[in-house]
Parts: C-alpha cells; structure tokens; sequence
C-alpha cells in the first residue's frame, strides 16, 4: 500500500501549486485567490523510486461562511486518512496568529507533519524559516512550489517518517471514469457523495461550491470507477470571474477525458438551452452519455410531466442513451444509474466482427436500400470496426460520399438495434472504392475501328 501525505495550511498558501509539482500534472486549479480549492484533491507522486498518494485540500484556519466550514472538515478527514502531514505556510506574510492554531491542531491529532515554508525564493534559507521554528513542530524546510525549489529534499524527510511496506508499487487510476455534468447547484457532488456513502464532496446548497474536476477512486460490486465531480457550467454570458473560466476549462478537460458522462439535470428547474448544449458537447467528444434528472421525488405530477415534455423537446438527440429520475439527496434511483454506467460503457467498446457487421450492413440495404445518385445507385458492399468508444464502422461501397443524411441516421439506428449499442453515439465513416480504369485509355480493337469508319460516312459533314 503507498503512503498518504496530505498538504495542509492556510488558504492561498500554495498547496495546489506543490500539488502539481509532486503529480508532475495540472490537475489542481490553481489561481491568486484564497479558497480555490475545496474538495480533496487525491494524486500520485513519486520521490526517487518511491511513488506516495498525495492529498490536496481547502484551506483551514480562516472559515466564516458554511462552505469554509466544510472546508475545514474535509481537510480534516484528510488528515486522519494521511501517514503523514505537510504543513505548507507562507514565508512571506511569516508565521500568523492562524498557522499557530492550526499547528496546536494538528499537535493532537498525533500525526508527524513536516512544516514547508513556500514562497522563500528570493530569501536566506534560515531567514526564512527562522520565526517558524516557534510552531514547535520540527525543523521547518524552505521551499518554493512555484519553482519546484526544495522539493526533493522536503519529499526525503516527509517519506522518512513512514517505513517502506511490501507491496508498493505504482498506483494507476484504473476503472472506468465518470464525469458528473451539469449546470450548478444540480447535485453533482451530492450524487458522488451518495454513490460513495460518505460526505467526500463539500455540497452545500449554494452555485459554485465546486470549483475543480476533483477525481475519487470507487469500488463497487468487484468493479472499479473513478467518480469525477466537475464544476457547474453556466451560459456563456454569465461566466464572468476569472475563476469561473478556469472552472469550465476543467470541466470540458473532464468530458474528454471520461469514458462516460452522466448529465445531471434539475428536475425542479427542468430542462434549459445549457443542459442541451453540454450534453451535445458529450456526444461531440464520443462520450457515452446517461441522463439523470434530479429531485425527482419533490416534484409535483403537473411539473413531472412538464419536465417530460421538455426532454422530448431540448433534447430529441438523447433518445438513445438511458433516462432515471433520481433523488440523489435520499439516494433513490442512485444504484440503477450506476447499472446503466456499466451498460453504456460495455455497448461504447463492444466488439463487432466483419462478419456481422457486413451481414447486418446487407439486411438494412435489403430492407431500404441506398437512393439514386447522378443516375447511379450508391453501392454499399462491406463494413468492418474502425474504433471502439465510441464504436466506429467503417462502411466501403462506391459513391459512398453522396450517401444522404436521412441515409446515414438510418443505418446508424439499424447497427444500434443490431448490435445494443445503448447510450453511445455510434460514428460511421464511408469509404469509396477506386474505380481501376479511371486513368487507363479504353484501346479499340481493329474490328471496333472498322466500325467507327463505316459510321462516318454516314454523318452529314
């Protein structure tokens, strides 16, 4: 088992910055601004030959509102998971009357913590680290996150303090990886919170709580997932803060990278231009898709059916992925949604042979057959898998670039009747074959030459 740091501090101190120094990636957000980060932020590093977990969390010591109060809780809770604790203070604001509260805390939770004291570039070593020696927490190490300064031999003395287990071995984000969308304050987070039966995500009933596409390993039924939470996205108009941007940037990261995507929608607001819009956005990225309409319990008979109504209106393009109504507040239709996760993830890589295929391809021209094209009908002989998730058919015939668009969403929901491909879009590409005699001159025979002669003479001069 790898051992588990977790970077905790003050907000705004640069712990998503040494985050993304230890994983070598920009999976955390980070910006000039106190609380960016509020979930747990789980990753890989590796010191030397050793690979570590590593834990990103909110910032601590400063909370007001109830959101930074949750804050707090998951960076606790992130604590008790940790062998050991980075302590990140700020050299340049020195030690506060805050970093001494948060050191008599993490004092009691009997955890070694190693305090790291960022933005020191630019500073003597012991100058920088000389008034923290006053949290009574050991010798303090001068780093720079930004810079990537002191982080090798911060990372040796964070590691000294957990002994080498058998089995350690590189940690790999195996599973399939589900992507949470939707528009802010759906219940994005508190359907991962249900799925995962703990509160790992800070819900709370305000827009905007999640900032980050924040990823969570998960198990279930011998299966493996990797949940990822994303921030809401709002109208393009409306997005306004610079954070916000950031915040979509990583949730269009997230779509592309899952292999399937759940589209959360409000049931008590119904469906809007935007839940369309990111749900085209899924099915432009190849993803598969199922859609979970929220709140469905505290809804009335009237807005139920009006909130059908719209999914025929907004969304005709969603027919084929599966629909739930769900409460993810009281978890009803929680575990049937994850069902239909695992279907759409075995349709979007289903394997196909030539065989079928061509046969399936030789029954729906059978049934309806190509039109006429320049007076010519448009032949259609094979057809083979070009990819998997989503599954591409390649289709090879003549005149197959004349094929019309009625034409092609024919034979796309004929192969996914045939093959069960519920839930994911299904590409098809055409391929025409070369004629071989385009470039080679038709020679006459003597008997043909004789011929033309004979038919000259009858034409009038």
């Amino acid at each position: 088992m790898l051992p588990v740091v977790a970077l905790l501090g003050r907000p705004n101190v640069g712990k998503s910055t040494l985050f993304n120094q230890l994983t070598g990636t920009r999976d955390a957000l980070v910006a000039d601004t106190p609380g960016l980060t509020r979930d747990r932020h789980y990753g890989i590093g590796r010191s030397g030959d050793r690979p570590f977990i590593v834990i990103d969390t909110g910032g601590m010591g400063e909370a007001e509102a109830p959101v930074e109060s949750l804050m707090e809780q998951q960076s606790l809770r992130a604590l008790e998971e940790a062998d050991v604790a980075i302590f990140v203070v700020d050299g340049r604001q020195g030690l506060t009357p805050a970093d001494e509260e948060l050191a008599r805390a993490f004092r009691r939770q009997n955890k070694p913590v190693v305090v790291a004291v960022n933005k020191a570039e630019g500073q003597a070593r012991d100058a920088a680290v000389a008034e923290f020696h006053a949290l009574a927490m050991g010798q303090p190490r001068a780093i720079s996150a930004s810079l990537g300064r002191g982080i090798v031999p911060l990372m040796e003395e964070v590691l000294s303090h957990v002994p080498s287990r058998e089995g350690e071995d590189d940690w790999h984000e195996d599973g399939i990886r589900v992507a949470v969308i939707g528009r802010p304050n759906v219940g994005k987070s508190t359907l991962i919170n249900r799925w995962l039966g703990e509160e790992r995500m800070v819900a709370a009933d305000e827009p905007g709580t999640t900032r980050d596409a924040v990823r969570v390993p998960f198990r279930r039924d011998g299966r493996d997932y990797v949940l990822v939470d994303t921030a809401g996205v709002r109208r393009r108009a409306r997005v306004e803060e610079y954070i916000e941007k950031l915040s979509v940037v990583k949730t269009l990261q997230a779509i592309e990278d899952a292999h399937v995507v759940v589209a959360l929608v409000d049931g008590s607001e119904g469906v809007t231009d935007q839940d369309a819009s990111l749900m085209g956005l899924a099915l432009e990225a190849g993803r598969a898709v199922v859609v979970a309409i929220n709140k469905w319990d505290g809804l009335s008979p009237d807005r139920r059916e009006r909130t059908r109504t719209e999914m025929d209106l907004k969304l005709p393009f969603m027919t084929f992925a599966p629909h739930h109504h769900i409460s993810a507040k009281h978890g009803t239709g929680v575990g049937e949604l994850l069902a239909s996760v695992d279907t759409v993830w075995e349709a979007a890589n289903r394997d196909m042979p030539t065989s079928e295929l061509t046969r399936a391809l030789e029954d729906a021209v059978s049934r309806h057959a190509p039109p006429v094209a320049r007076g010519h009908r448009i032949k259609l002989r094979y057809a083979h898998q070009g990819g998997k998730n989503p599954p591409v058919i390649v289709v090879h015939g003549n005149q197959t670039e004349r094929t019309p668009k009625a034409y092609r969403r024919y034979l796309e929901n004929y192969f996914r009747q045939t093959f069960s491909l519920q839930g994911t879009p299904i590409r098809i590409e055409f391929k025409s074959s070369d004629n071989p005699f385009k470039d080679k001159k038709n020679k006459l025979t003597d008997r043909q030459i004789q011929k033309r002669k004979r038919l000259k003479r009858h034409v009038k001069k």
